[in-house]
């Protein structure tokens, strides 16, 4: 038995859907989600069944508070600038830092410091101060 659709493929300009059948997407309800609502509903809710509504949530930005951090190895490098617009201000052999006045709100303990610096900072992690004790320095942190 030969089908239909093989008995008229190649054979006159409609293959055997008459004139308007054949054209565009209207035979096949739309193009893309079209009729999602609509006559498709059953398939999107049998096959994707998180089509319709909301999922999770988003986190906006403004709830997020990213602090202004500064490494000890950017640090070492930076008190000399830091000495020169007098936001810090050396004493003997120890070198007195408001880190909380230049805008920084934590200290991180990448890099080494062998410098004797007193800081005073929101906060520190406690890698950095412990190596800043090592060098005989200090941290005051701010509440």
């Amino acid at each position: 038995m030969v089908r239909k659709t093989d008995r008229f493929r190649g054979r006159s300009r409609t293959h055997g859907r008459g004139k308007k059948a054949g054209r565009g997407a209207g035979k096949r309800g739309g193009r893309g989600n079209a009729g999602m609502k609509k006559h498709h509903f059953l398939l999107v809710t049998k096959y994707n069944k998180k089509y319709f509504g909301r999922h999770g949530f988003k986190r906006h930005n403004y709830i997020v508070k990213n602090p202004k951090t500064i490494n000890l190895m950017t640090l070492q490098n930076v008190i000399p600038t830091l000495i020169k617009e007098g936001k810090a201000k050396t004493k003997g052999d120890s070198i007195y830092i408001d880190l909380d006045k230049s805008g920084y709100e934590k200290l991180l303990s990448k890099g080494t410091i062998d410098k004797k610096i007193h800081v005073k900072i929101k906060s520190a992690s406690p890698g950095a101060i412990k190596k800043i004790e090592n060098a005989n320095g200090q941290v005051k942190l701010l509440s």
